[in-house]
């Protein structure tokens, strides 16, 4: 009876087999410290030998909306449903640069990772968590920048104001985290047997974006082009999140149900495959 309830006291028991929607999150609650430690990695190793330092989460989308300012706002003159230029595509592309980010660094997870997850056993999860919330840390200060932004044309008289719909930020940025990860888990499992599609990622995502209502609005699109237009997942975002601040948008509940769907159903499946994968990666990788 000794022997019996000694083999109870285990910490952590590791099983060569189990079930493919056995995933054990309480693990991931175990491995916070971890979780932490590489969300503290990512942010050091990627700056700590740039010129400019964290200067880049600023230099960046002020740039990208300089450029799209100067040649879909006046060059080719699309509208921006009456707000100013800099503001409109700023606010798009702080949405779009968070979502974007998780996905395209999640989607190469197994393969810069193989020689840590070859070598000792941590919940698998944890990496590409990590992604998300060192991305966060990146988002926060875009975020930021577009505040400070929406209040300066705001004292000089742009016509736009903040609605009910700031209730749903939160979970809008849960919706942008949630849907890169899930789709950048699929693309990691598949990339691990088939490595050419990773140079299909990058450019991709940039072909996404254009199919996006981040530099048009979802009311200038062409009628017979809106239905598709809706079927991305990221327009009801984006909408929703001009709508919250800037009070321009088409914010519709279906909008807000079809996107939320679409993000659980891909997170599923991608924790699933990715799940999967992982058991059995390193021989492939």
């Amino acid at each position: 009876m000794e022997n019996d309830d000694q083999s109870h006291d285990w910490d952590l028991v590791i099983k060569g087999r189990t079930s493919l929607f056995d995933v054990k999150f309480s693990d991931l609650w175990h491995y916070r410290d971890l979780l932490v430690m590489l969300v503290k990695r990512d942010f050091v190793s990627f700056y700590k030998q740039t010129v400019l330092g964290p200067l880049w989460f600023f230099i960046q989308p002020i740039f990208t909306t300089l450029v799209f300012s100067l040649v879909f706002g006046k060059l080719a003159g699309i509208s921006t449903d009456g707000l100013p230029h800099f503001l409109f595509y700023l606010s798009g592309i702080t949405a779009w640069s968070y979502f974007a980010d998780c996905l395209t660094k999640t989607s190469t997870v197994f393969r810069d990772n193989a020689n840590i997850f070859g070598k000792v056993y941590f919940p698998r999860l944890i990496m590409p968590l990590s992604i998300v919330v060192s991305n966060l840390v990146r988002f926060g200060v875009q975020f930021l920048m577009f505040i400070v932004v929406m209040i300066y044309f705001k004292l000089q008289g742009a016509h736009f104001s903040p609605t009910y719909a700031l209730c749903f930020f939160p979970f809008l940025l849960l919706l942008m985290a949630f849907l890169g990860l899930g789709i950048g888990l699929i693309i990691t499992a598949i990339t691990t047997k088939y490595k050419d599609l990773t140079f299909l990622v990058t450019f991709g995502v940039q072909l996404l974006m254009y199919a996006t209502t981040v530099i048009y609005p979802l009311s200038a699109a062409p009628e017979v082009y809106k239905k598709y237009i809706q079927l991305n997942p990221m327009t009801g975002i984006i909408e929703a999140f001009r709508f919250a601040f800037l009070g321009k948008g088409e914010f519709t509940m279906w909008g807000m149900v079809y996107s939320t769907t679409f993000t659980i159903i891909v997170l599923f499946i991608g924790i699933v495959i990715f799940n999967k994968t992982e058991k059995n990666f390193v021989d492939t990788v």
